[in-house]
């Protein structure tokens, strides 16, 4: 039987995500049934950092939708597809933002075996052979490519990737506070992810 949540907090936040406000989980359920403060922080948290001064609305719902592919929640997919739609986004940038999620796990494994490694020759010497065509013209353009790249890596936890991907969205023109707030996004969509 499902339960219903009357909780103000959690109707609000699923409204504002375009989420049928009757949906439930268990974390959603059990957290509306104490009146947990955290569920208002919750819903802050997302709205601050989709509100981000140094990110569009589009690409802070693209980056919240390349954690929700990465998490596989298929219902903040739908969510944050709907919404970077109603922001511009375009079927192919869509599309792109689920490659990019794919090919970061790729990339994130791989790599972060590497460095586990601690720089052991043989492992440092072969070359990846991994195709990864999608990176040369990205059609969001390359510093969102890159900004979501690292957002990805930051959330799968590859160090290399991460660092890489930080020099990377420099060069092609970010500075240090919108790095900042993409990554805090990322963290905060994480959290949402664990409890929608």
């Amino acid at each position: 039987m499902e339960t219903v949540i009357v909780n103000e907090t959690v109707v609000t936040l699923l409204q504002d995500l375009g989420i049928d406000p009757s949906y439930s989980s268990k974390s959603l359920t059990a957290l509306a049934a104490v009146n947990s403060k955290y569920l208002r922080d919750l819903k802050l948290n997302v709205s601050t950092t989709i509100g981000s001064g140094k990110l569009t609305r589009k690409e802070a719902l693209m980056l919240a939708l390349a954690v929700a592919v990465n998490e596989k929640n298929d219902t903040l997919i739908t969510a944050f597809e709907n919404l970077s739609r109603k922001e511009g986004a375009t079927d192919e940038e869509i599309g792109e933002t689920h490659a990019i999620t794919s090919l970061m796990n790729t990339n994130n494994i791989f790599y972060r075996f590497r460095h586990f490694m601690h720089n052991v020759e043989f492992y440092n010497k072969q070359p990846a052979g991994l195709r990864m065509s999608i990176m040369m013209t990205p059609v969001m353009g390359k510093q969102l490519f890159e900004l979501m790249s690292l957002v990805i890596s930051a959330v799968n936890g590859c160090e290399q990737c991460v660092t890489s991907h930080e020099h990377s969205v420099k060069e092609q023109g970010a500075d240090e506070h919108r790095i900042y707030d993409a990554i805090r996004l990322g963290a905060v969509i994480k959290s949402l992810c664990v409890v929608i």
